[in-house]
């Protein structure tokens, strides 16, 4: 019998199946999946019974920066212990943002150093006059481009103006990478603000009122046009509403290349969690109401909706409090990389709203094959051996005191949870054994993005 590194045994999810059986890994890379156990022998040989052992799972939206108190350390280790191998950092960080080459290859540094899973990273472009960086940043290894159609900060997180889109869409059209946004309409928002605020009118339901719908739908609309004519691949991240995935399906039909997301938050909650909890329910689009959070999932069961992220924001009660009294103080995100896995799959899996290998394609093959990340995202020979393991029985209280990230306030904080993330493991090396994180800072691999391969053979 061929002796492996490792041999992991479990209800493994495949691309297509479930199947009792094992995997047999060298060199941190699935070398051959049995559909039967006591087949294979491995220097090391973990056996999980009934637990599900899925592909590790893949978040794309996710921010180590915005907060300087975070980094990649106190996130890769709360990703770990939630099951998610890779992630993609976004390019908003403090003080400076990922906007040229010089600030991307400091943070690839910074990330070899301090990484215990492994990270993507996405590139952005100045407010103005930034686009010459887009091709050096794909080379470099971008993972892909965000940017955004509101302003939260000028220099950090602004607003693109449509000429500038227009030039950055032609741009990564030639890279071949993917174009992310995201989609609200600032005028129309910081009007509604404004008028709130004169009239005081600052309670937790107010983030909703001055977000409508509209204001993410416009801002969509107007993005998916400029794809049609510059032929980019279009990501739309953070999806709230479900008229926004009925547009994207239009767009489709008409031959526009464009995926989106939804968050845990917007279809675990809805808007009376803001009622409720305030500042920590706050986020970027807000909450909407019940029977909007009704049609995404109408449309996750569908198969609309590509892929399901946390948006990890990791504000602490600093940013947070300071809105207890005016909800346009607070900062907004929530965390989420530690929980959105178990949450998800106690609210999908668990419940039989959808099947292991359905929850598989959310949460890892699709983030994968959008943002053409090779070797991940599947159980299969040559892929890199990165799994998430769940005991789809145990039943488990979510604590938020108990986060790996710098941010302790969640709105799901004392949820009973069934599904609980007891082993995680990264190119075939054990990160999180269920209790503990099990590899030191620096284990973790920058991973690049597939633009480098074409600038490598000359085809970019």
């Amino acid at each position: 019998m061929a002796t492996f590194d490792l041999v992991v045994r479990g209800k493994l999810v495949l691309e297509n199946e479930v199947a009792s059986g094992e995997i047999g890994v060298k060199n941190g890379k699935v070398e051959t999946v049995s559909k039967e156990r006591g087949t294979l022998t491995g220097a090391r040989e973990l056996d999980f019974g009934a637990f599900y052992v899925f592909p590790g799972f893949i978040d794309v939206h996710v921010h180590c920066f915005s907060n300087p108190q975070e980094g990649f350390i106190a996130t890769s280790a709360a990703a770990a212990a939630g099951g998610v191998t890779t992630f993609f950092d976004m390019p908003y960080d403090l003080p400076h943002p990922v906007n040229h080459l010089e600030q991307f290859k400091r943070k690839v540094a910074q990330l070899e150093q301090e990484a215990m899973v492994d990270i993507c990273l996405w590139g952005t472009i100045a407010k103005t006059g930034g686009t010459d960086q887009i091709i050096p940043l794909a080379e470099a290894g971008a993972v892909a481009f965000k940017m955004s159609t509101f302003e939260t900060d000028a220099y950090r997180f602004p607003r693109i103006p449509d000429s500038e889109i227009l030039k950055a869409m032609e741009l990564i059209q030639s890279t071949g990478l993917v174009a992310a946004f995201h989609s609200e309409n600032d005028e129309i928002i910081a009007d509604l603000i404004a008028e709130y605020k004169k009239a005081n009118k600052v309670y937790p339901r107010a983030h909703m009122e001055t977000r409508p719908p509209v204001t993410e739908t416009s801002a969509v609309l107007k993005l998916m046009e400029f794809a049609y004519w510059t032929g980019v691949k279009l990501h739309i991240v953070h999806v709230s509403h479900p008229r926004t995935i009925d547009l994207i399906k239009l767009f489709r039909n008409l031959g526009v290349h464009v995926t989106c997301e939804t968050c845990y938050p917007y279809l675990l909650l809805d808007v009376r969690a803001l009622d409720e909890f305030g500042p920590k329910a706050k986020n970027n689009p807000p909450l909407r109401n019940p029977e909007e959070v009704r049609g995404l999932w109408e449309h996750l069961h569908a198969g609309h909706i590509d892929m399901i992220t946390s948006d990890h924001a990791p504000w602490g009660a600093e940013h947070k409090d300071i809105g207890k009294e005016n909800i346009f103080l607070a900062a907004s995100g929530l965390p989420g990389v530690e929980i959105i896995g178990p949450l998800m799959f106690d609210s999908t899996v668990a419940k039989g709203r959808l099947t292991p290998v359905q929850f598989a394609r959310l949460m890892s093959q699709n983030p994968a094959e959008v943002f053409q990340i090779p070797g991940k995202g599947k159980i299969a020979v040559g892929y890199d051996a990165d799994f998430a393991v769940i005991n789809p029985e145990e039943k488990w209280t979510l604590d938020e005191t108990k986060f790996r990230s710098h941010s302790k306030m969640s709105p799901f904080h004392g949820k009973q949870v069934q599904g609980k993330v007891v082993h995680t493991i990264v190119r075939g090396t054990t990160v999180f054994d269920g209790q503990e994180i099990t590899v030191t800072p620096g284990f973790g691999h920058f991973v690049p993005g597939a633009a480098v391969k074409k600038s490598a053979s000359g085809r970019m």
